[in-house]
């Protein structure tokens, strides 16, 4: 599927807060946590918890999220298929779709029970 200007606008104005208890919600029906979620978060976009608590207080959207989130450098290593997306091929200019759609990877690796080492990714 290609990502066009319409929907990558749709999910830079999404609100995380409402997002966030449904990705708990799936995470939590596969017996994982919200600890775990927020690890992966925090890989991911360096946002420790009181961070995350108050971007979610302050209902920001996915474009304020991931404007103020420092990446993890090791983001290029997430791949694959995910909401019929293929994550590597999505175009650099809907770097803000491609990012949210990475986080997505990593909830459905927790959710699918997948090791935490092996879903924060490391090189080699």
């Amino acid at each position: 599927m290609k990502v066009t200007a319409e929907k990558n606008e749709k999910v830079a104005n999404m609100i995380f807060a409402t997002i966030y208890p449904l990705y708990l919600n799936r995470l939590e029906k596969n017996g994982r946590t919200k600890e775990e979620l927020n690890q992966v978060i925090k890989w991911f976009t360096g946002f420790d918890e009181a961070t995350l608590n108050a971007l979610i207080d302050e209902k920001v959207t996915f474009g304020t999220f991931f404007q103020k989130a420092k990446i993890h450098p090791n983001a290029h290593l997430i791949r694959g298929v995910v909401c019929g997306y293929r994550i590597e091929e999505i175009e650099d200019e809907f770097e803000l779709y491609k990012q949210c759609r990475q986080m997505e990877k990593l909830i459905d690796e927790l959710a699918k029970g997948r090791k935490m080492e092996k879903i924060l990714r490391k090189d080699g």
